[in-house]
């Protein structure tokens, strides 16, 4: 990854998200999920509640990096908190 100069942190944050978009994939595949509606005031599937978790933890991020002295790493802890909350009852 030193074609991008990219650090650690970035190049384990994106990793996960391919790890979890082509874990997602490979769960469709397996198991297509039903529309449900949760907390949201919208009828969702699992991919639905996974895109909106991670816009919300993008946001989350750009918060706690712009307004707090918080090290990234309570951001991404709080950001895993949230989708794994989003997923099971969104």
């Amino acid at each position: 990854m030193n074609w991008m100069v990219w650090t650690m942190p970035t190049a384990g944050f994106f990793s996960g998200i391919a790890l979890l978009l082509a874990g997602m994939t490979v769960w469709q595949y397996f198991s297509p999920s039903v529309e449900r509606k949760g907390f949201l005031p919208i009828v969702t599937t699992r991919g639905d509640r996974l895109f909106i978790g991670l816009l919300t933890s993008a946001y989350l991020h750009l918060g706690i990096i712009g307004f707090t002295e918080f090290h990234v790493l309570v951001a991404t802890a709080l950001s895993v908190i949230w989708i794994a909350i989003l997923m099971r009852w969104g």
